[in-house]
């Protein structure tokens, strides 16, 4: 190549023409693309700031999405009997206890908690005495090494769960064990004004049930420690009560693997409460309230019937329930013995409105 002489620009072959434009895209395409992508892109919800208002809406919606969910899985999950090879001697309500939605610690709570505000709310005409009251007492340690019981508190509820009677109770004897994990019972309670006397709770508590049906959890240890008697066809013992009694395969059941079981709701997790466990003895018989009833039989139904009679000859009146005095209790205790060797029932004095439920 000579001096002072510049070589040429070299030329692009024809091939190499053909493949610049897919390796190497002009600016203005590259710029209408780029835009394109931005007028596209949209930004998320859950990128923005939400208002409290947005926030509230957000949360129900998806609380209603995961109930509705729930509510689908219960329905879909429990099979027809008829797809099943097995399904001819299955009861349908055997499928739902076995492939319906099981309730959650959370859910028995929450359940639990509407059943007693229930209760609680109870008033008018089913807040009234009526035939069908559940008893439930708890008990201290006296003696030398609190073995032996004695009543600290006992508590009475009507067929629908109000309240009839709920009191402290002073024992006669020197309390060695007042059971507190139990019983919830504290020296304070027993110290306090408002505790009633051994021999006020007794005859409050006789007034009331006498000559009613009795629901209670191994009630005869609450008549015992109570130290009254009551008919044992006016009885209805959850702890002996046969279906009840096969959940523990022939033994004596617990109340709270009766809740448990038949229920579905937890109890007893702490102390006791004497209210809340007559409560839900209550709802235990109400659960089988019909075919208990159908298995005492017709023989059975006509002694009650003549109890009943009995009581409505002196008429219907409210009980007034008073402080007995020294000779009102000595008379209460002829009148209940001489009935009871005369026919093994007690008459009623002051009788009650015979409201059922």
């Amino acid at each position: 190549m000579a001096k002072g002489k510049k070589s040429a620009a070299p030329v692009a072959s024809s091939n190499w023409k053909k493949l610049l434009p897919t390796i190497a895209p002009t600016a203005t395409e590259s710029s209408k693309k780029k835009r394109k992508n931005a007028e596209e892109f949209i930004i998320s919800p859950n990128y923005k700031c939400f208002n409290k208002r947005q926030r509230i809406e957000k949360m129900k919606a998806s609380f209603v999405a995961k109930s509705e969910n729930i509510e689908e899985k219960k329905t879909l999950d429990i099979p027809d009997k008829e797809e099943l090879w097995f399904g001819e001697d299955v009861d349908q309500d055997a499928l739902k206890n076995v492939y319906g939605h099981k309730e959650t610690a959370q859910e028995q709570k929450l359940k639990k908690k509407t059943i007693l505000a229930k209760m609680n709310s109870v008033s008018g005409d089913q807040a009234r005495l009526g035939k069908f009251v559940a008893i439930d007492c708890e008990m201290v340690g006296v003696g030398p090494d609190g073995t032996d019981s004695a009543l600290a508190r006992v508590s009475l509820v009507n067929f629908h769960g109000a309240v009839l009677l709920d009191c402290y109770v002073k024992p006669q004897e020197k309390v060695t064990d007042y059971r507190t994990q139990v019983s919830g019972i504290e020296p304070k309670h027993l110290e306090s004004d408002e505790a009633l006397t051994f021999k006020e709770a007794q005859f409050k508590t006789e007034a009331i049930i006498r000559g009613r049906v009795l629901v209670g959890h191994a009630v005869y240890n609450d008549l015992q420690v109570l130290m009254i008697s009551h008919p044992a066809l006016l009885i209805r013992d959850t702890s002996r009560y046969k279906p009840f009694r096969k959940l523990a395969k022939g033994r004596t059941p617990g109340l709270k693997m009766l809740v448990k079981e038949i229920l579905g709701l937890s109890i007893q997790s702490g102390s006791h409460s004497s209210v809340e466990d007559a409560r839900f003895t209550m709802q235990l018989y109400k659960s089988v309230k019909l075919e208990w009833e159908k298995s005492i039989g017709a023989k059975s139904g006509l002694i009650m019937k003549k109890i009943s009679a009995k009581e409505e000859k002196h008429g219907k009146k409210k009980v007034t329930i008073k402080k007995p005095t020294q000779e009102e209790s000595e008379e209460e205790e002829d009148d209940a013995s001489e009935s009871d060797s005369e026919d093994g029932s007690s008459s009623e004095e002051d009788d009650v409105s015979d409201e059922e439920e």
